[in-house]
């Protein structure tokens, strides 16, 4: 089903099961065992528990259950072609380090992408559930975005001496170093910043006004689907270094205002190497 071509009504459909589903997810990690059976993968700081793998299992299912035609592509591993022209894009528990050092700020995030006549896909649903916080935020493409059922925006205009950052770092050590000198040469030039430890929130907190701007290098398409979505219905400019698609290389978003300032001085620091 191309994009342009899904309906309203489908839309809606695909937005209350993301919702039912990111909420069942979120009570799932709630009931937090003892024993997280945390191992790595791409790296001794890159870390994946067992309630990961089960978040993502029980999104896996309800989705099939409900669409069994239906795409998939899940951080961890989850993958299946699409049948209906409609695929699902998950994190099943974006923050993992903060989940396990029982911190906050974590959550799971569900983007539903629709393809179109090329074959290119885009993000038309997305939701992200803070369990920790009871915030759910969610997006229809053209519809606005939402912080449990009130409308949001982005914070504009915003100078950039008063603008509050977010960003995130790399699980390669010589990555951290290099995005560590990005933000020395910025921290002078801003209010201040902040590093929050999952990205679909960071860009939640763009959409609702938590953080001026965030940016990052590296993300994963499950990282930014749905989070990209609602900030850029929230009045965000969401995009790359160099104002193309977010991408794995770098992924940007504030408001209009903040991005003539920022996203240059960004670029000027290579903030994408």
């Amino acid at each position: 089903m191309p994009a342009a071509d899904i309906s309203t009504t489908l839309l809606q459909e695909l937005s209350v099961l993301a919702i039912n589903i990111a909420h069942e997810a979120g009570a799932l990690l709630m009931d937090r065992p003892q024993d997280l059976g945390a191992t790595t993968k791409t790296s001794p700081t890159d870390t994946v528990t067992i309630m990961d793998k089960r978040s993502e299992k029980m999104i896996i299912e309800s989705i099939l259950q409900a669409r069994p035609d239906d795409g998939f592509l899940g951080e961890e591993g989850a993958e299946r072609e699409s049948k209906s022209g409609v695929r699902w894009i998950v994190d099943p528990l974006d923050g993992t380090t903060n989940y396990l050092y029982n911190l906050p700020g974590w959550c799971v995030s569900i983007g539903v992408q629709a393809q179109d006549h090329s074959g290119e896909w885009s993000t038309v649903v997305g939701v992200v559930y803070s369990p920790t916080t009871l915030r759910l935020y969610s997006a229809i493409r053209g519809a606005g975005a939402l912080l449990n059922g009130a409308t949001i925006k982005c914070n504009d205009p915003v100078t950039l001496s008063q603008s509050l950052l977010a960003t995130g770092f790399g699980y390669e050590s010589a990555r951290r170093v290099r995005q560590g000198e990005v933000l020395a040469a910025l921290a002078g030039e801003v209010r201040d910043i902040r590093r929050m430890g999952a990205a679909a929130l960071d860009l939640c907190h763009v959409a609702s006004g938590g953080v001026d701007a965030f940016f990052e290098r590296g993300l994963a398409p499950w990282d930014h689907a749905a989070g990209a979505l609602i900030a850029r219905e929230a009045g965000a400019i969401v995009s790359d270094l160099y104002g193309g698609p977010e991408s794995a290389i770098f992924t940007f978003a504030a408001g209009p205002a903040l991005t003539a300032l920022l996203r240059p001085k960004l670029e000027s620091l290579a903030a994408d190497r």
